[in-house]
């Protein structure tokens, strides 16, 4: 009973929060409420059967349950095929959450052949090109079975459309090169599989992750041999221009900037994060320093100077600390103190990758892991505000570093392929009691299986 009361506690809190920002005019950005049309493509053919279609319906649910449904936010539209396409929910026809898991729940099973081409096409010409709104679009197509028509061409028109495809092949019955036809690629991030339909359950917070880095990470950022969805901090602040002093990092050829204390870094944060951040990301950076005070290398901040996200250094008790938003209070700030955090204090260059997901924060040095903390729920934040790097902790004063790296990759995976390999020195050999990059709470983005590549 206590509990059940805190939560109402809880869930009171956040709508007076919504309802205070709502007058305010300003509202907590996320995937929650970046402007998106996303259209579920369901196959309903006689191989699902009306149990797992009933299976199919609640997996909608829970996952349009994530985001805001209005016309500012988030609209969905589904469309159910077999022999031929129906419109079971046109994009735009629902202005609540409530209203549309209801007709979501009220969808009947078709049953017949699989035509998939032949429903990617309809969405296209009766959902998408029937929106006016010039936004990220979104299609998820859900089949258990070879298609009996062409796929190639309807998905290629959506994605010549700027639509971007994900399919989720469901059973042995599926074809491999056939979902890698429908799908944008890299077919890693935008192609699944799961053994039955019992078994989607499994990837629901993967794809709620996935539809939220398309909505909220406009940019990529070229990382070896491929992009990665994500945010250059530096980039977006201006850096290249605003530090005129340059380092040459030797042996590895890439370049840092010497920041002064007469720059200042800074800008708004609806320039830099538009849509605020996905529920998990990776946070890495590359700096060496001798500040000897407590400063935040990066922070995200209301338009009246609260923090709302930062990484803090304190050169005093030579400790890292994390903060992000909370449910409960507003904010939340974890400590980091463990004796390996010290080496950052040491005057050398360093990397700090922070893992942050739904559950908690993975503090990583160098490629090592550090120490995993418990999170409690977040917000979106404000992006009415400003971000910055290198500020002492409560003021607007530059502090002087030096920085290579500063970026945040909106796929958690990263997390398993970034190295340091851009510090002076380092070769990219992690012992074995430091090659696990996951705790059984980052489950749901799999698993490392190899150690860190040495550098070249």
């Amino acid at each position: 009973m206590a509990q059940h009361t805190k939560y109402l506690q809880v869930i009171l809190i956040l709508l007076l929060q919504d309802f205070a920002s709502a007058e305010d005019g300003e509202i907590r950005s996320s995937c929650r409420t970046a402007p998106t049309d996303l259209v579920f493509i369901l196959d309903g053919s006689y191989s699902v059967g009306p149990e797992n279609f009933e299976i199919v319906k609640k997996w909608l649910v829970n996952i349009s349950n994530n985001f805001d449904i209005g016309p500012k936010f988030i609209q969905v539209g589904v469309v159910q095929y077999s022999d031929y396409p129906v419109l079971e929910i046109p994009l735009g026809s629902h202005h609540s959450g409530e209203n549309l898991m209801e007709a979501m729940e009220s969808i009947q099973y078709l049953g017949g052949n699989t035509r998939t081409g032949k429903a990617i096409q309809f969405a296209l010409d009766h959902l998408f090109a029937k929106s006016s709104r010039f936004l990220t679009k979104i299609a998820v197509v859900l089949t258990d079975g070879k298609s009996q028509d062409e796929v190639k061409d309807a998905a290629e028109a959506a994605r010549d459309n700027r639509i971007t495809l994900f399919a989720i092949g469901v059973g042995s019955e599926t074809e491999d090169a056939e979902l890698r036809a429908i799908a944008n690629k890299p077919s890693s991030t935008y192609v699944f599989y799961v053994e039955d339909y019992i078994a989607i359950s499994k990837i629901r917070e993967v794809i709620k992750q996935k539809l939220c880095e398309e909505s909220v990470c406009p940019t990529r950022i070229p990382v070896a041999a491929r992009d990665e969805k994500g945010f250059d901090i530096l980039l977006g602040l201006g850096v290249k221009k605003k530090v005129k002093k340059r380092i040459q990092l030797s042996p590895t050829k890439t370049k840092a900037y010497e920041v002064t204390s007469q720059v200042d870094l800074s800008e708004l944060t609806s320039n830099v994060f538009p849509e605020g951040l996905p529920p998990s990301y990776v946070y890495v950076s590359t700096q060496r320093f001798k500040v000897k005070k407590k400063w935040d290398l990066w922070r995200i901040v209301t338009s009246d100077g609260r923090p709302q996200i930062a990484v803090t250094l304190n050169g005093a008790e030579k400790t890292l600390s994390f903060t992000t938003t909370s449910i409960m209070n507003g904010t939340q700030v974890v400590v980091f103190a463990e004796p390996d955090v010290k080496t950052l204090f040491d005057e050398g260059w360093h990397q700090i990758r922070l893992l942050v997901t739904e559950q908690d924060v993975t503090l990583y040095i160098d490629d090592q892991q550090i120490k995993s903390k418990s999170l409690h729920p977040v917000l979106g934040i404000y992006v009415s505000g400003q971000t910055q790097i290198g500020k002492y902790s409560g003021k607007e004063e530059t502090v002087q570093f030096d920085v290579q790296k500063l970026r945040i990759y909106c796929d958690p995976e990263q997390n398993n392929r970034e190295t340091a390999c851009e510090i002076p020195g380092f070769n990219g050999e992690v012992s074995l009691s430091h090659s696990i990059h996951f705790t059984v709470s980052h489950k749901h983005f799999g698993n490392i299986k190899y150690l860190s590549n040495n550098c070249k």
